[in-house]
């Protein structure tokens, strides 16, 4: 959010986020995955050739994240593209569910050029979190990221920078203070804590997304159930202060930001682009989904054409009025709440 005003017609993005696989080795509950046909790496990834064409349209970016629906450590092509983007002086790095992170690969990460690298773990005991990250195993997961902390290490280097991701629940909230001196534990100096990204109130009751919207509705921490967390998270910030962790929470509010006069309700789409694995550009990765919104195509034009096109102008312009786009009324970075 900002509240200087921006134009309509901003330059080319800085940033930019890459969805470089759409496949997945887990289920998670929360997540768009568990409710589609899964993927196969080699026919949904994105190869090279295609990210390097998004590099060479947006001359001026200086980071670029590595991740969308799928886990970017099952992309053919990931270890090239980190190279690629670091050689050309860009900050890459993505979030992974670490159940493929082994040393090995953790070696490759760091020589490949990783700046950053984000861990999911929403829970502090294996119950709690195998039940939420299907198919995921919390002590596999333990061991890759001690592996990871011992290979940077070994080879003397402050990158890629950690942080650990914990996406709050109703079911694993109360684990929060335990795995803040977990992470503590781990030699990782920070943790951030988001909501779930959206509500699906755009879509429909019976439709597609009609099981994630259902769950969302079942395990939001919004409006009451926020405010019966804030003990907990009120304890979680003490274990924060005695062992040194950098904790981040999310807010509790449930309507869009206050913004001024010719600002938007979220400058996303103003500074940077989201592309899923075959090449489709989005407004965001929150949107979860190329049927709730697509602005182009990358595979039959250029992104910096797509980034000035019709559709990307109306939808900047409808987020600077008070009437959105449908998918972004339920989003929690719109809603002031991630």
């Amino acid at each position: 959010m900002t509240d200087t005003a921006i134009p309509a017609l901003p330059e080319l993005p800085r940033e930019l986020q890459v969805e470089v696989t759409g496949a997945c080795n887990l289920r998670c509950r929360m997540c768009l995955v568990r409710y589609r046909e899964p993927l196969n790496k080699l026919t949904s990834s994105m190869c090279l050739h295609t990210f390097n064409s998004l590099l060479d349209a947006l001359p001026h970016l200086e980071r670029v994240t590595l991740q969308g629906l799928g886990e970017p450590l099952m992309a053919p092509d990931l270890m090239p593209m980190i190279a690629e983007a670091t050689s050309r002086g860009i900050v890459v790095g993505f979030n992974t569910n670490a159940t493929l992170l082994s040393r090995t690969k953790a070696a490759q990460l760091i020589d490949a050029g990783l700046n950053w690298l984000h861990v999911s773990v929403d829970g502090a005991t294996a119950g709690t979190y195998d039940r939420i990250r299907d198919r995921a195993r919390f002590l596999r997961v333990v061991s890759n990221i001690a592996g990871l902390v011992h290979v940077k290490r070994q080879k003397g280097t402050a990158n890629p920078s950690l942080r650990i991701v914990f996406v709050a629940q109703r079911s694993n909230y109360t684990e929060l203070p335990a795995l803040v001196r977990l992470v503590a534990e781990w030699g990782i100096q920070e943790l951030r804590v988001q909501s779930l990204s959206h509500d699906f109130s755009d879509t429909d009751l019976e439709g597609s997304f009609a099981d994630i919207r259902r769950y969302v509705e079942t395990e939001a921490l919004w409006g009451d159930a926020y405010d019966k967390a804030l003990e907990v998270f009120h304890e979680a910030e003490l274990v924060a202060a005695e062992t040194g962790i950098r904790l981040r929470l999310p807010q509790p509010g449930t309507e869009p930001d206050s913004r001024q006069p010719g600002t938007p309700g979220c400058d996303w789409p103003w500074r940077s682009a989201y592309v899923t694995y075959d090449a489709k550009v989005q407004p965001c990765c929150m949107v979860m989904g190329t049927e709730r919104a697509m602005l182009g195509d990358a595979d039959r034009e250029s992104l910096a054409t797509i980034w000035h096109n019709e559709a990307y102008r109306d939808f900047r312009n409808r987020l600077l009025g008070d009437q959105p786009p449908k998918v972004c009324e339920g989003c929690s970075q719109y809603r002031g709440t991630f």
